[in-house]
């Protein structure tokens, strides 16, 4: 304040704001209000302002206006890949199903902790898939609380619980439609993408409906169109050759003379079957529809070991590539996208096997598929939306094991399995071929080479004991040798394992936008993951479940005794344990048991 100048607060009151105190005295006692303007202060500074506010006005309107046509213009055509708070866009779409058979939550942690000890990386570098959790699924199905992979898949591809073992068939052994049945006939294209047999559990539940699951064979046939609905799979890639090969060729499992593949030819498949056969489709670039290409006799081999074997079998990752591919370039002219399943298959061997080494590979190779496909759909033109669980876990993992007595120490060690170059799986198919090709070898010379050969350089085990190797020579056939070889590394890196089996945890869902399937974000029963998918896709499953049923008694056939036989298959017999179907435990046992390889 400059000096001389008196505050404010201090200063006589003019002869102006004494009229104005005194008018609004009046204005209180009186009622009435006060013109404290007489008609000569309307002058041009009113009008300016009066413009100002009108303007201010018309702005405002103007803005609600354009924000109200825009959100009427995104929710009528969502743009690519948007962020749209719908789960069931308008206008062409894609969507991808990842399923990653037998992962629980602790396979990531598992392989979040090997990967960051193999690379050097730090504790906070994480899996794509970590980034892209959404919410888990409780899995139990309608025989047992511990679900297997039929029934699993049955509430993806029907939305419905099921018992274990059915393949898209109900309780009352009627079939249902399926997600892909139904997307079919919309006009979307559709494929699956596996890495064990096309026809184990998980891809027959969408495109086949049989009373138990082993009957592979019968799968095989309506895979390819044998089906009353005809063909309705585009695209398949994955293995389980032998179930498509006549009887009477080396190679096959069939139980009959029937050549699936030639009948898949004569339906219009082009077929593939090695590693020659898939170079050629140039990563999909060179598809012609529809697509079979089966490249392992039974299971395409785990990670670990195929990544030696290049030059025989293609990849999860290079098979989901190729499918994307070929069906952006077959519907790019059509105002249906399509429909892909591709499933991480063997993640469940793994935890069948209790394998560690096999199982953060798998894992690893799910990981990679699944950036694939975040990257196709970020650079895709048309809207798409990836949505991928497991149908349970497999083995009880845990990432601790106790030893001894005594109370543990908190630790294990993911650096004993970056030393292992193979599966226990393939250290015991080479012990059986050692043996069978030097049978009169004298013990002690087999028990030198299980120890140098498999147990060091391809466990990375020096310290085996004679306790150990006595064990695997006692049981030399693959399927207890495999058991015992992935023991001898899971007590080393101290990883534990409850079973064999399966197990009643909840599962991971992730999403490549939480918006778009934002009805999964949280906890979910399985069966909303299916229903999920009918919804994104606008499917009437229900029309497909009543065609089936319309349909379906023209496909069955008649015994020489004059017996009805169901398209579907036989029945199971009451009171059997159709969880004892599992694959693992039922046909591919049975192969190793008979010599055969992949």
């Amino acid at each position: 304040m400059a000096r001389g100048e008196e505050p404010l607060l201090q200063r006589a009151p003019s002869d102006a704001s004494d009229d104005r105190n005194v008018e609004e005295e009046d204005a209180l006692l009186t009622g009435q209000h006060t013109l404290r303007r007489d008609r000569r202060d309307y002058g041009w500074l009113f009008w300016r302002e009066v413009g100002l506010f009108a303007w201010a006005l018309v702005a405002t309107a103007a803005v609600i206006l354009l924000a109200v046509l825009y959100q009427h213009q995104q929710s009528a055509s969502p743009g690519k890949n948007s962020d749209s708070h719908s789960a069931k866009p308008s206008g062409k779409r894609n969507m991808i199903f990842m399923v990653s058979d037998g992962m629980g939550p602790t396979s990531l942690s598992l392989t979040r902790s090997f990967r960051q000890f193999e690379s050097g990386l730090p504790p906070d570098d994480v899996l794509a898939l970590d980034k892209h959790l959404i919410g888990s699924s409780r899995t139990r199905s309608t025989s047992s609380l511990i679900t297997d992979s039929a029934a699993g898949a049955t509430a993806f591809s029907c939305g419905f619980k099921t018992y274990n073992g059915a393949i898209s068939v109900l309780p009352d052994h009627s079939p249902c439609g399926t997600v892909m049945e139904a997307a079919k006939r919309a006009g979307y294209m559709t494929g699956l993408v596996v890495t064990t047999r096309i026809t184990d559990a998980t891809p027959a539940c969408f495109a086949a409906h049989v009373n138990q699951r082993d009957e592979e064979d019968r799968i095989a046939e309506q895979e390819i169109g044998h089906h009353p609905l005809g063909r309705v799979v585009d695209l398949m890639l994955g293995g389980g050759r032998c179930h498509f090969l006549p009887n009477t060729v080396d190679g096959s499992c069939r139980h009959d003379q029937k050549d699936v593949i030639a009948m898949a030819r004569d339906m219009g498949f082009s077929y593939v079957d090695d590693r020659n056969g898939f170079d050629g489709l140039r990563l999909g670039s060179a598809v012609k529809l529809p697509l079979l290409g089966l490249f392992a006799r039974g299971d395409i081999p785990y990670e670990v070991d195929r990544r030696n074997m290049e030059s025989t079998y293609p990849s999860l990752d290079e098979m989901a590539r190729t499918a994307l591919k070929a069906l952006s370039e077959a519907t790019r002219d059509s105002d249906k996208g399509f429909f892909l399943m591709i499933e991480g298959s063997r993640i469940d061997h793994a935890g069948h096997g209790n394998d560690p080494v096999a199982q953060v590979h798998e894992v690893l190779a799910y990981d990679k598929a699944f950036t694939s496909v975040l990257d196709f759909l970020n650079e895709d033109d048309t809207d798409g939306v990836l949505v991928g669980t497991s149908d349970h876990e497999t083995g009880g993992l845990s990432t601790a094991r106790q030893l001894h007595k005594a109370y543990p120490e908190y630790l294990w060690y993911p650096g004993v399995l970056t030393n292992a170059s193979h599966s226990g799986e393939n250290l015991a198919y080479q012990l059986r071929d050692h043996i069978t090709s030097h049978a009169s070898e004298p013990p002690n010379d087999i028990k030198t080479y299980i120890n140098e050969q498999l147990l060091q350089k391809g466990l990375g085990v020096y310290d085996a004991t004679d306790d150990e190797i006595n064990s695997i020579l006692d049981h030399p056939d693959p399927w207890p040798a495999s058991y015992v070889f992935a023991d001898i590394i899971s007590r080393r890196a101290q990883v534990g394992w409850s079973t064999h089996g399966h197990s009643a945890v909840d599962v991971n869902i992730y999403t490549s936008s939480p918006r778009q399937a934002k009805p999964l974000i949280g906890n979910h029963e399985n069966t909303e993951i299916g229903e999920f998918i009918r919804d994104y896709l606008d499917l009437d499953l229900k029309a497909i479940t009543k065609e089936l049923k319309k349909k379906g008694a023209a496909f069955d056939t008649v015994s020489e005794d004059g017996e009805t036989r169901s398209w579907m298959g036989k029945l199971p017999s009451e009171g059997k344990e159709l969880a004892g179907f599992d694959h693992y435990h039922g046909e591919f046992k049975r192969d190793m048991e008979h010599g055969h390889t992949h």
